[in-house]
């Protein structure tokens, strides 16, 4: 509908909402008017006038409710206010005689009354129709002129001021009306003005919406979208119809931001999400939640069995070498699944659920696909626990460190300790180090962690030629995470120089992880060996190691993991793995340990094929600084044993 167009419907509309008080006004006012002039002097020609406006109402009344049903205001507004005008003007017309039926009336005011009865009829039919003027001209304009008329037909000095002051009451009445109109049509521009500018925010804001719910990187839904629709999906079939949701996380994405830059990134970011898109059937609720982080929601019946399909089959797709410029750049991902309803009903619940696993997809070395279980939740929990208490508990002095004697398997000398940590938990009981290690992680302070334990590791080193130990070192475990949280060299340093002792004595273990990372462990353990701390690896032999960074970092020990070490007096294939691995150690000249030894016969099978130096159970079990003279007293022989009864 065209802008004038709205406003005469408007008008037109604004008319037809009066017209019935208005004709019965209007009859009434009719009616009584006859009346008067009736009980002055009836007349034929009185009820004629009468019924003729009746008639004339009644006809009106009837025309306005078809034009009100046919909605023809809408369609044709300027049809029904010329209809609205004639009946107006027809009406007037009739009303034109009203002054001469009180023609002759020599006295008692009747025509006065009539008079009156006329100029208040047209003010009241301007203000009911202030819409539209042109009614209220045409209804009023015959009578008022049939009025000055009338008093113009008998001339006197009485009648010609009384018709002057009808004619400016006439002009001030239209003149009224006419603004009245303009006030209406202004105010209908301001309507029409703002509900196109409403409509116009409206459509704004949709696109706003659509924007604000796509990645705009990717072009996938974001997080706010995949949320609701997942609430809606829920809600609508309340938990019941099979669905699974599968999140997936990059591995070594953020590595890939920080060495090759954030349009690095972005790059392999589409690239996982074109790839992602292309295996996920349409009809897949596919988002990238932020970050490298994405979800794929699955519905109908076998969801589990097609979420599980498509999570092998992400997990291959990731596992394919995405181009950067000239570079071929592998990332890999992680993936958390869970079913709707067997692990959860609710949007928040079965997305929590999907979180977890696919925090214990990371957790057991990433690259692979896990299904919720309710352990993995009774795991998380416990871990919360651990990060909820473990600042205070490290503050307090409740985390100790334990030390595990380090052997020499040609005649069981002690060489050194590996510094562990140990907290025995109020509620939750012993808790591992690899959990201590992890919370402190998350809760951002390693640095304070790995501060205590080298702390408490100098103070032992202290004492250590009281005990008859001069020259042994100590290793303390050391997160490859760390490394990109804060200085490592200046923490350990400074720890030295504050104990007094020779950064020689202190040995650091790192996973075979910080090896192959060399842009961000390098530089950091470039650092530690110049500033004279050991280095070791530990767990050697259950990842990629590169034989040339082992050698440009200068590693002094390589620890044999336990796996390898369990059971090898029955192996042969652990006896030639262990063999290769000594062999390649003499070779690179660096000390070979091996971890986890717990039987005699495993330990002399180890010393014949060349391992020099050992730790387990079999020779001692991590015991705090407290109770090591004790256990040394009980251990050797009496010239020891004298030292360290003298040192007591």
């Amino acid at each position: 509908m065209k802008f004038e167009q709205q406003i005469r419907a408007a008008q037109a509309a604004s008319v037809l909402a009066v017209l019935t008080i208005s004709f019965l006004a209007n009859s009434f006012i009719a009616f009584t008017t006859a009346a008067v002039l009736w009980l002055k002097e009836p007349a034929i020609y009185q009820a004629i006038w009468l019924a003729g406006i009746l008639t004339l109402n009644t006809l009106r009344q009837i025309l306005a409710a078809r034009l009100r049903r046919r909605d023809i205001v809408r369609s044709d507004p300027h049809a029904v206010l010329n209809h609205l005008t004639i009946g107006a003007f027809a009406s007037g017309c009739l009303w034109a005689f009203a002054p001469f039926l009180s023609l002759g009336f020599s006295s008692d005011g009747a025509e006065g009354y009539v008079i009156f009865i006329i100029a208040g009829i047209s003010a009241g039919a301007i203000i009911q129709t202030t819409a539209y003027s042109r009614i209220a001209i045409a209804f009023g304009a015959p009578a008022m002129l049939a009025t000055v008329a009338s008093l113009l037909h008998e001339p006197s000095t009485v009648n010609l001021v009384i018709a002057a002051d009808v004619l400016l009451l006439m002009v001030m009445m239209f003149r009224s009306s006419r603004m009245s109109e303009l006030n209406f049509i202004s105010s209908q521009v301001d309507r029409l003005k703002a509900i196109n500018l409403a409509a116009s925010l409206s459509r704004s804001n949709l696109e706003l919406e659509i924007l604000a719910n796509r990645d705009p990187l990717t072009g996938l839904g974001n997080r706010t979208a995949f949320n609701l629709r997942l609430q809606q999906m829920l809600r609508q079939t309340e938990g019941a119809v099979p669905a699974a949701l599968l999140i997936i996380d990059l591995d070594r994405f953020k590595l890939i931001n920080d060495t090759m830059g954030h349009s690095a990134g972005d790059i392999v970011l589409t690239e996982f999400a074109r790839r992602l898109i292309a295996i996920a059937p349409p009809e897949h609720l596919v988002a990238r939640l932020g970050g490298d982080e994405f979800a794929v929601v699955i519905e109908g019946e076998d969801a589990a069995a097609r979420a599980f399909a498509l999570g092998g089959k992400i997990l291959d797709l990731t596992s394919r070498p995405v181009m950067i410029g000239d570079r071929q750049v592998t990332i890999g991902s992680s993936v958390g699944l869970a079913h709707v309803p067997e692990h959860a009903s609710t949007a928040e619940a079965i997305f929590a659920c999907a979180d977890i696993a696919l925090y214990a997809a990371k957790e057991h070395g990433r690259r692979r696909l896990r299904v919720f279980s309710p352990d993995m939740k009774q795991r998380l929990d416990r871990q919360k626990q651990i990060e909820l208490n473990l600042e205070q508990a490290l503050a307090a002095g409740e985390i100790e460190v334990f030390f595990q004697p380090q052997v020499e398997l040609s005649g069981e000398t002690i060489t050194g300790f590996e510094a562990l940590v140990r907290w025995d938990h109020p509620a939750l009981g012993p808790i591992n180090p690899p959990e201590i290690v992890q919370a402190a992680h998350a809760l951002h302070i390693s640095e304070h962690l790995t501060r205590h334990v080298a702390s408490e590791a100098a103070a032992l080193i202290l004492r250590l030629p009281a005990l008859g130990l001069a020259g042994s070192s100590i290793a303390i475990n050391v997160s490859p995470r760390e490394f990109s949280m804060y200085s490592l060299s200046n923490t350990l340093g400074e720890v030295a120089r504050a104990a007094g002792v020779s950064p020689s004595q202190l040995e650091i273990e790192i996973t075979e992880e910080a090896t192959l990372d060399t842009a961000a462990a390098g530089s950091e353990l470039g650092l530690l060996e110049k500033a004279g701390f050991r280095l070791a690896v530990d767990d050697f032999g259950m990842g990629h190691s590169s034989l040339a960074h082992l050698v440009s970092l200068k590693v002094d020990r390589l620890k044999i993991d336990r796996s390898f070490v369990h059971g090898i007096a029955t192996s042969r294939q652990n006896q030639a793995m262990v063999s290769a691995l000594v062999g390649m150690g003499h070779a690179l000249s660096i000390d070979i340990v091996v971890e986890g030894v717990e039987t005699p016969e495993d330990a002399e099978v180890l010393r014949m094929l060349g391992c020099r130096f050992a730790q387990g159970y079999l020779f001692g079990r991590p015991m705090s600084a407290a109770v090591l003279p004790n256990w040394l007293a009980a251990r050797f022989a009496p010239p020891i044993l004298e030292t360290i009864a003298d040192s007591g």
